[in-house]
C-alpha cells in the first residue's frame, strides 16, 4: 500500500469519528509489515479521560488481533465540520508513547491534509527523548 492509499484510508476512518465535545475529527490507518491495515477514529467521552485517539484505536485493534510488526501510520485530523482538514495533525504525547511501545525508531508517521499534502516524520523525530521499556 502506498502513502496516498494509506492517507485515503485514514480520511475514510475520520468520517467515523465520535467527537461531539471537541468538534475535532481524527482518522488513522496503521499499516502492518504483512500489508494488513487497521483503521481507527477518535472516540470522545463527556468525562474526557476515557476519550481515545484515532492512532491508539488503530494500534489497539491491531494488537488485539495479534499484530506486533508495524510499518507506518497515516493520520488525518481537523475540525469535524470541514471535509478536508486545515493542517497536518501530529499524534499526541500519549499516542507517541504507545507507538514507542510497539515500533522501531524509524517507524513513519504520515501527517496529512490530503493525499497530495502531507508531512512524514519518524517516531524518533517526534519523540526524541522517550521512555523505553528497555530502560526500565
Amino acid at each position: 500500500m502506498n502513502d496516498r492509499e494509506l492517507i485515503e484510508a485514514a480520511a475514510r476512518a475520520r468520517k467515523m469519528s465520535y467527537s461531539p465535545y471537541s468538534g475535532f475529527a481524527v482518522g488513522a490507518a496503521l499499516l502492518c509489515e504483512d500489508g494488513s491495515v487497521f483503521t481507527g477514529c477518535n472516540i470522545e467521552n463527556s468525562a474526557f479521560s476515557p476519550t481515545n485517539c484515532a492512532e491508539r484505536t488503530a494500534f489497539f485493534k491491531a494488537v488485539s488481533e495479534g499484530r506486533r510488526d508495524f510499518a507506518k501510520i497515516a493520520v488525518v485530523g481537523g475540525r469535524a465540520d470541514l471535509a478536508t482538514p486545515e493542517y497536518c495533525c501530529p499524534p499526541c504525547g500519549v499516542c507517541r508513547q504507545v507507538m514507542k511501545e510497539f515500533c522501531k525508531p524509524d517507524f513513519e508517521i504520515i501527517m496529512a491534509k490530503s493525499g497530495d499534502e502531507y508531512k512524514i516524520m519518524t517516531l524518533s523525530e517526534l519523540l526524541p527523548a522517550s521512555f523505553d521499556k528497555r530502560e526500565v
